[in-house]
C-alpha cells in the first residue's frame, strides 16, 4: 500500500476507536454510565406515533354530496346482477392505460357478479355516447373488463350514478 492510504487508513482507526469502545458492551459500566443516561418519556410518545402510518384506511365520513376533492359516497347498492367494488381507498375502480406508446385503453375492475351483462351495459353507454361499439375484452379469471380507448371519465360518472 502506499503511504497515503496507510495515513488514512490510520486515521479512520484513530476515530473509530473511541465510538467503538464507547458503544461496547464490554467496557465498564461505570464510564458507559457516565457518558450516557437513558430516559424513558411516554408523553413524548405521541410524536412518535404521528409518524406512524395507520394500518387501514379509515372509513370516509357520511354526507350527501361531493366532497370538495369531487368524491362521491356510494349511494344505495342498485339491484342488478353484478356489483362494481370500490378500491381500498374507496375509489371507483376505473383506470386508464397506455402501452407501445399509442395503445389507450381503460380498464375496469373489482367486478362481482354477471361479467358479461356489465359488458353489455358498458357497450351501449358508450355506443349511445360515440355512436361506434367499443372493442372489449373480458377476463373472467381476475374479473376485469378492458375496453380499448380512454374512457375513464365518463365510467367512472356512468358507474357513480348507478350508484357504484
Amino acid at each position: 500500500m502506499s503511504a497515503s492510504v496507510v495515513n488514512m487508513l490510520t486515521r479512520m482507526c484513530a476515530t473509530i476507536k473511541p465510538a467503538y469502545v464507547w458503544l461496547s458492551p464490554m467496557a465498564s459500566s461505570s464510564t458507559a454510565e457516565q457518558k450516557c443516561a437513558v430516559v424513558e418519556s411516554t408523553e413524548e410518545y405521541k410524536y412518535v406515533e404521528r409518524l406512524i402510518p395507520p394500518t387501514k384506511i379509515p372509513t370516509p365520513p357520511l354526507h350527501d354530496g361531493p366532497a370538495p376533492s369531487g368524491w362521491r359516497p356510494p349511494s344505495v347498492t342498485p339491484d342488478l346482477p353484478y356489483m362494481v367494488r370500490r378500491s381500498r381507498l374507496h375509489n371507483v375502480p376505473v383506470y386508464t392505460d397506455l402501452t407501445h406508446g399509442n395503445r389507450k385503453t381503460t380498464l375496469l375492475r373489482k367486478i362481482e357478479g354477471d361479467i358479461w351483462a356489465l359488458e353489455n351495459d358498458v357497450k351501449e353507454y358508450l355506443v349511445q355516447l360515440t355512436g361506434k361499439i367499443p372493442l372489449t375484452q373480458v377476463n373472467e379469471v381476475t374479473m376485469s373488463i378492458r375496453i380499448k380507448g380512454h374512457f375513464d371519465k365518463e365510467l367512472k360518472e356512468w358507474l357513480l350514478e348507478k350508484g357504484f
